[in-house]
């Protein structure tokens, strides 16, 4: 079911269940203050009828030839007179007979002093009235037709009411609910023309201050970081291709010249050599595009647990100086007493250990005598990594670009390398809910500052 139809039957079932109360409350109340009128109308019959008998001494017989007069008369009331010893002392009709009065009635009235009752649509009043000190019990009895018809007139003309007004509603509704989703209903065609083609177009209506205009503008913030997305998913995957183009049309064009002819040991030697390197250039390659895709998992999805960074650091280094024995890191860690908290973190060892690994092999690689000293320290909150090296340094304006995948400084394009570890260690710093920084001067070396939260 559409908004807009749940939107019509929810406005039409608050109103109609509104005016359905409200006729009924109006209903009851009619039907209540018709009753009790009817009866204050037969006790005021009762009570003209027991003056004209007991005062002013009004035969019975004339009394009853003018109730049969009135016979007709939607106000026909039935009157009774008695003395408390239950002797009939005036009735209009004793042949009708409305009122089958009892001893056991006329006890309860002079017990109450009043009872009224309702039997077979008739309304019933019976009193205790008194003339000249002398107590008599009233009876009468009468059905209001007039009233009864007016509260059936009443009805129909509520119910007849409330189905207009329902109809009314539902058009009221619909109409109330297609203008309110209007803008929706734009939103939604304007959505639909946008494809991975033209994520460029924007949802109009963002300028309001109302809900659809947040809603607007949010889903406009979404299609920018799609476009985002799309566009360096586009420029990661030409900078992957261009990456492995290289070492692949090297280790095709060193074999292609290699079974041109026969060649000596040492020239086969060499061709292996340069083979080899075109090799791990690729191996080293798709290990950092590895590493990248899982450092951009979902962290939900990476198992975190309790770790030392010390320790961590350490692998690293060792990891490190296995692959690169010409290689020297310097590692100083300030540790007040033996608190081992301020050492700990929880976090991925493996990710930690490949980032830490990046850091001291750029340090080493960009340093003329390969050295990288790393210092750790620690706050209340945070453990501080600080990676100093006395290399070339980085360029000013390329600090911030750095940390995009594949962007190397344009005064290290000598040295082997290829653009990935500074973009995966600060994903896997974030990560962990953490900094990084780059300082950096030229030909004096660079420090790269990392902060983690303890555990």
């Amino acid at each position: 079911m559409k908004i807009r139809t749940r939107l019509t039957l929810l406005f039409t079932a608050i109103f109609a269940t509104l005016l359905v109360t409200f006729a009924f409350v109006v209903f009851f109340a009619y039907s209540q203050n018709r009753r009790q009128a009817y009866y204050d109308r037969l006790r005021e019959q009762a009570v003209t009828k027991a003056d004209l008998l007991l005062d002013a001494q009004v035969s019975p017989s004339v009394l009853q030839v003018i109730y049969r007069h009135m016979a007709s008369s939607p106000f026909q009331e039935e009157v009774a007179i008695y003395d408390t010893a239950f002797h009939l002392l005036y009735h209009d009709a004793v042949e009708v007979d409305k009122v089958k009065e009892t001893p056991s009635m006329i006890k309860t009235i002079l017990q109450q002093r009043e009872l009224r009752f309702e039997q077979a649509n008739t309304q019933v009043i019976g009193f205790l009235h008194h003339r000249r000190g002398i107590p008599y019990v009233i009876t009468a009895a009468g059905r209001d037709q007039l009233g009864l018809a007016k509260m059936r007139s009443l009805g129909l003309i509520l119910v007849l009411t409330l189905l207009g007004a329902v109809g009314l509603l539902l058009l009221v509704g619909y109409f109330l609910a297609r203008k309110t989703l209007e803008p929706v209903a734009q939103m939604v065609a304007q959505v639909g023309d946008i494809t991975a083609s033209n994520l460029d177009q924007r949802v109009l209506g963002e300028t309001g201050q109302d809900e659809l205009a947040e809603l607007a503008r949010t889903f406009n913030q979404m299609l920018d970081r799609l476009e985002h997305s799309f566009d360096a998913q586009r420029q990661f995957v030409s900078n992957i291709a261009h990456e492995l183009r290289t070492p692949l049309s090297a280790i095709v064009a060193e074999l292609d010249l290699a079974a041109v002819r026969e060649r000596t040991v040492p020239e086969y030697r060499a061709v292996i050599e340069r083979t080899s390197a075109d090799a791990r250039k690729l191996v080293r390659l798709s290990n950092g595009l590895f590493d990248l895709a899982k450092a951009n998992y979902d962290p939900s999805e990476i198992a975190f647990r309790h770790l030392r960074l010390d320790e961590i650091l350490l692998d690293a280094r060792q990891d490190l100086l296995r692959a690169n024995p010409d290689y020297m890191v310097e590692l100083f860690v300030e540790q007040e007493g033996d608190d081992a908290d301020v050492m700990s973190m929880y976090g991925n060892e493996y990710l930690l250990r490949v980032a830490f690994k990046n850091l001291l092999e750029n340090g080493c690689k960009f340093s003329p005598d390969h050295r990288c000293t790393v210092t750790l320290t620690h706050t209340y909150q945070t453990a501080i990594l600080r990676f100093d090296d006395r290399g070339i340094g980085i360029p000013p304006d390329e600090l911030l670009d750095l940390f995009k995948p594949f962007h190397r400084g344009r005064n290290v394009q000598h040295i082997d390398g290829n653009g990935i570890g500074l973009p995966l260690t600060q994903r896997i710093i974030h990560l962990h809910k953490g900094t990084i920084q780059l300082t950096s001067r030229l030909q004096e070396g660079t420090t790269v500052t990392v902060e983690l939260p303890h555990v």
